[in-house]
């Protein structure tokens, strides 16, 4: 609960009090026409960095911004949590290529956004959380939901500060946006105190647009000869590209680099790294790879940190990273295995790579990328028996052989894919133009505020996001968000009554007669908690009535939930016969 803030000495620019009627009186101050609140400079600021939406949770702190707001153009969509402010920040980044704002209140209201921020700084995603915070007068004498606020943010994010006055603020802003979308993207931070946001200035002149964008880390000439020297030396590589390029616009440009080139390129966002079942069979065939170019993607555990039997031994690496740092750790790891290694960022790098794409890859690899290119598409023949298996427990994949046909029922289609095991399924089997998944953080819960912004950003899009009974539980009620602003999209949730990622390592490493601690009550209703909020619920328990259901939740026009009851199932393993 959050406590009113006792009232400000300024109360007197605030209308609209019941008890006072409408009050016209301003201050001296307020008749400056030359003078602007920081609440506006904020406004403005955003709106010339090109922010169209602010997802947001309302909060003491905040409510200068919110009233700036007012006729800027910029929208809110309010959220019930402020985790999902940040998330829905997070995915609108991921499918606009814009940055992506949450605006939550200070304290308590901040610690609870900080949550998300580890998804989108895994996931390479260019977010600003703007929090509110105490006011600078006041910090150290016990003020209203005091805390380090930036501290707390700074592990989890590129960049953290506090405002330092209403006369900064427009640039520490356009600072923040350009940190956050240079080099590798990820998440950053601003607090702005309540004084900074209320205090009355000259307006000062915005920074031009320059001063927003990300700060270009070009390939050298000299590096591109070098890469390309490396690959056309090489018998089987592979180019890996990292999460900030798995976006549809990403996706494209690759598409394009390993066109071009005859190149296997594969971008990797997923916790389950080498494991990830939307790579299919990849996992096998790079055991035999002899060059893995990474294109700004950073030699982790995802990569099993380039150690063999996952990566061979003898096989060499082109790193070209935008992190010193991250460069450094690979070089040390490597060691006489790295061939060549360059500081560029991402996206600059592939379009030097694609203009020089002709002479990177001899005629000879053709056979090793068709190879790599099969492995990725590989399923097991013995899933497509299970399409039609009316009789019995729902199969995940029985599940996600329903969902295929509202996926290519029309082009323009989203994915959202939480995390756990029925997500692993629903990324192994289902593919739409574009998708989002939890990411390589591999914290569950987003899904639903995901699929949200999927449907602000892509208004006229099918929104498909599949997710456990789990994950349900973390935003159920963002479907009363969701209500309130007409975005619709189906979550279909599989529900196999327990949390069953860990319930399958308990199964793996300790045994059957070990299992405990990860079990959820039986045939829960989440379509009639959904329903309650405002949303079309279904409750199937039967195979033969996936598809009519899934007709009805689509054809609702609401933010639905198709509660399945499922087996619980690992999540797939694929490997070539």
């Amino acid at each position: 609960m959050r406590v009113p803030l006792p009232l400000r000495r300024d109360y007197r620019r605030w209308t609209g009090c019941p008890a006072r009627g409408v009050l016209a009186a301003k201050t001296r101050e307020d008749t400056m026409a030359e003078t602007i609140r920081g609440a506006d400079i904020l406004v403005r600021a955003l709106a010339q960095a090109g922010v169209r939406r602010v997802f947001s949770l309302s909060g003491n702190h905040i409510m200068p911004v919110y009233d700036a707001l007012l006729g800027s153009g910029i929208g809110i969509i309010h959220t019930r949590h402020e985790a999902a402010a940040v998330h829905m920040a997070d995915a609108w980044a991921r499918l606009t290529g814009e940055i992506g704002v949450a605006l939550v209140t200070g304290g308590q209201g901040h610690t609870n956004a900080v949550a998300a921020l580890p998804t989108a700084l895994a996931g390479e995603v260019p977010v600003l959380l703007l929090s509110g915070h105490a006011p600078l007068a006041e910090l150290g004498l016990g003020a209203f939901q005091e805390l380090e606020q930036a501290r707390m943010a700074a592990p989890l994010c590129k960049h953290a500060a506090t405002v330092s006055s209403a006369q900064a603020l427009a640039g520490e802003v356009a600072a923040a946006i350009r940190i956050a979308r240079s080099g590798r993207p990820g998440p950053v931070h601003l607090s702005l105190p309540t004084d900074v946001l209320d205090a009355r200035v000259e307006a000062p002149a915005l920074p031009g647009a320059e001063a927003f964008a990300p700060a270009a880390m070009p390939l050298s000439a000299e590096s591109v000869a070098a890469i390309a020297a490396a690959i056309a030396a090489a018998e089987r590589p592979v180019l890996i590209a990292p999460p900030a390029l798995c976006t549809p616009q990403g996706h494209a440009a690759l598409a394009a680099l390993s066109a071009r080139a005859g190149l296997s390129v594969l971008p990797m966002e997923s916790p389950r790294g080498l494991g990830d079942p939307s790579l299919g069979a990849f996992a096998q065939v790079l055991a035999e790879a002899d060059l893995l170019v990474l294109l700004g993607k950073p030699l982790d555990f995802t990569l099993r940190f380039g150690r063999a039997p996952a990566i061979p031994a003898a096989a060499r690496f082109v790193v070209v990273e935008p992190d010193e740092e991250v460069l450094a750790r690979a070089a040390r790891g490597l060691g006489a295995r790295l061939a060549v290694s360059a500081i560029a960022g991402a996206t600059e790098a592939m379009a030097a790579l694609a203009a020089e794409a002709s002479p990177l890859l001899p005629h000879r690899n053709a056979t090793w990328a068709q190879r790599l290119a099969h492995a990725v598409a590989f399923r097991p023949a013995a899933w497509d028996a299970l399409a039609g298996a009316p009789e019995g427990p729902i199969q995940p994949a029985t599940l996600c052989h329903a969902l295929r046909p509202f996926l290519a029922a029309q082009p323009d289609t989203v994915l959202v894919s939480d995390g756990g095991e029925i997500g692993q399924w629903a990324q192994a089997m289902l593919s739409a133009p574009a998708r989002v998944i939890n990411g390589v953080a591999g914290a569950i819960g987003p899904g639903i505020p995901f699929a949200m912004a999927a449907r602000v950003a892509r208004p006229a899009a099918r929104i498909l996001a599949v997710m456990g009974d789990g994950t349900f539980g973390f935003h159920m009620a963002e479907f009363d968000t969701a209500h309130r602003h007409g975005l619709p999209f189906v979550a279909v949730v599989g529900n196999d009554a327990r949390w069953n990622a860990e319930h399958q390592i308990q199964l793996r490493e300790y045994g059957a007669n070990r299992t405990h601690g990860c079990e959820l009550a039986p045939g829960t209703r989440y379509d009639l908690a959904a329903a309650a909020l405002g949303a079309h619920g279904e409750f199937v328990t039967r195979a033969e009535d996936l598809a009519p259901a899934l007709e009805r939740a689509f054809a609702s026009g609401k933010p639905a939930c198709v509660n399945v009851v499922i087996e619980g199932q690992p999540a797939p393993s694929v490997r070539l016969p």
